[in-house]
């Protein structure tokens, strides 16, 4: 099986005076850090070797019901993101067991 190398990828898009970047992550090497801050702000980091995304409340303020509600989103979408990749690699073939065995006539 030919498992392709890991990679991140940020893309800048310029258009009509508005900014947006995209930002992925391919790589199961990334860094994930929560923590609070001296000031009482959580915060939630995404790291690789390449690049980080650090997500915090509002406006590096105060906790919000916004917030709360983005860092319930944020969770359910990680157990949905664990939930598929435990199933899809399940459901993978694992291949030959030596490097060749494939190959050996039947």
């Amino acid at each position: 099986m030919n498992t392709p190398d890991p990679y991140t990828y940020l893309t800048g898009v310029l258009h009509n005076g508005t900014t947006r970047l995209d930002l992925t992550f391919s790589t199961p090497d990334i860094g994930v850090l929560t923590a609070v801050t001296a000031s009482g702000r959580p915060f939630l980091k995404l790291t690789t070797s390449e690049a980080q995304v650090t997500i915090t409340t509002t406006g590096s303020g105060p906790v919000t019901a916004s917030d709360v509600a983005l860092a319930k989103e944020i969770a359910a979408a990680a157990v949905r993101y664990l939930g598929d990749c435990v199933r899809i690699h399940s459901e993978q073939d694992p291949g030959p067991t030596l490097p060749g065995l494939d190959d050996l006539p039947g």
